[in-house]
């Protein structure tokens, strides 16, 4: 009988999910920040105010959840440990080929891995870079309305460098690049569940996984 390994961590989960939600509603919220797009009669400010004001909650939430998932990098298992999402032994470098072919139906076999692919792990690490641009742009641009240490701290200190507009402008454009990340993040979660048998939908749902044979 095959052995479940329990993989990731109640914290790992969590992180998971509240992101996940978080950017979903940070980027309709966003959206509609940057264009808006529902008629409000003259002199009427509430849906506007109050989207913003969920913009900045769910803003808050995903910072939160940024810090555990950093926290539990140091403190957590083997497998969600910060050195995971650093692969660049040479031994890593193979299996992130062997992993490209096997997305590009170039490879009929998932190599199994009990944790993040060494290809999931670059590509976490880039994502993960992509949320520190979200979170000092976001706050930045918070602070030309919000004035005080904590804002400057944040990411005000940001504006000294770069413009209002052009911060904007990034903000907006790296919320496109996570979207293109989930997009892949989807078909790459689907072709191990399904093709590779590799349980990772059900493993972020549980925390287990179920090892196979190449």
């Amino acid at each position: 009988m095959v052995q479940r390994i329990y993989i990731w961590e109640f914290p790992v989960r969590l992180v998971h999910w509240l992101n996940f939600l978080s950017i979903l509603v940070l980027s309709f919220t966003g959206f509609y920040i940057g264009n808006p797009f529902l008629f409000v009669p003259p002199g009427e400010h509430f849906v506007f105010t109050t989207v913003k004001f969920i913009h900045m909650v769910a803003a808050y939430v995903f910072t939160v959840s940024c810090l555990i998932r950093l926290y539990w990098a140091f403190v957590g298992n083997e497998h969600g440990r910060v050195r995971v999402f650093f692969p660049f032994t040479r031994k890593r470098w193979k299996e992130v080929i062997e992993y490209m072919k096997f997305y590009l139906f170039m490879r009929k076999t998932l190599p199994y891995a009990p944790g993040h692919t060494a290809s999931a792990a670059l590509a976490y690490l880039g994502l993960f870079l992509l949320y520190l641009v979200e979170i000092v742009s976001g706050f930045s641009l918070y602070s030309q309305s919000h004035h005080g240490f904590l804002w400057t701290v944040m990411g005000g200190w940001l504006l000294s460098y770069i413009s209002g507009p052009t911060l904007r402008l990034i903000h907006h454009f790296v919320m496109w690049l996570i979207f293109a990340f989930v997009i892949l993040h989807l078909y790459i979660a689907w072709v191990n569940e399904i093709v590779g048998k590799d349980f990772v939908i059900s493993s972020i749902f549980g925390g287990y996984k179920t090892p196979h044979e190449e």
